[in-house]
């Protein structure tokens, strides 16, 4: 049987491999990861959440056998993940703050709340991966309602640039609901 090197430990070159490079990168750096991630976020159980997901990240992506640099993938992939959860933090607090200022029989319910934070912040995701100049003819077209002539004069372009981010904006939000 063939063997390749994987992280500094040779493992069965078959289709296994790639969960055995990610057992092997597990065992190397899981505590190096955990710590790193608490410096960063100074929250012990945040860190073993974020640490676990890395892996996942990693196990599910399947080309666990082809890193060369460990521990600068593994921070890599921390790092989106930290992204991602100060993103959901920040819409959570935001949404929070909306709900405070809300009379308390109009409160929703906790299975609401998470759906509508669930929702907020795959929006914000979206928009963020958009050009500004796109994000901007999608929100006027999409939040405030404004037809593609009023973008197109609110923003100084024509109404055919503005048809054209907008296709631009439908395309991104469609190729990242098929992920």
């Amino acid at each position: 049987m063939r063997r390749s090197s994987v992280i500094g430990r040779s493992v069965p070159a078959n289709p296994l491999s790639s969960t055995t490079a990610v057992e092997a990168l597990y065992l190397d750096h899981h505590n190096w990861l955990k710590r790193w991630l608490r410096r960063k976020l100074g929250d012990a159980h945040q860190a073993a959440d974020l640490a676990h997901d890395t892996f996942l990240r990693i196990l599910r992506s399947r080309n666990a056998a082809d890193i060369r640099e460990p521990r600068e993938y593994l921070a890599t992939i921390a790092k989106g993940l930290m992204f991602d959860l100060f993103r959901r933090q920040s819409v959570e607090r935001a949404y929070l703050e909306v709900l405070a200022a809300q009379p308390e029989g109009q409160q929703p319910s906790l299975e609401t709340r998470a759906i509508v934070v669930e929702t907020l912040t795959a929006i914000a995701a979206m928009l963020e991966g958009m050009k500004p100049a796109i994000r901007e003819a999608f929100m006027l077209s999409q939040i405030e309602g404004l037809t593609y002539a009023e973008i197109a004069r609110r923003l100084g372009v024509t109404p055919r640039t503005v048809n054209n981010y907008m296709l631009k904006a439908i395309e991104h939000c469609y190729l990242l609901a098929a992920e």
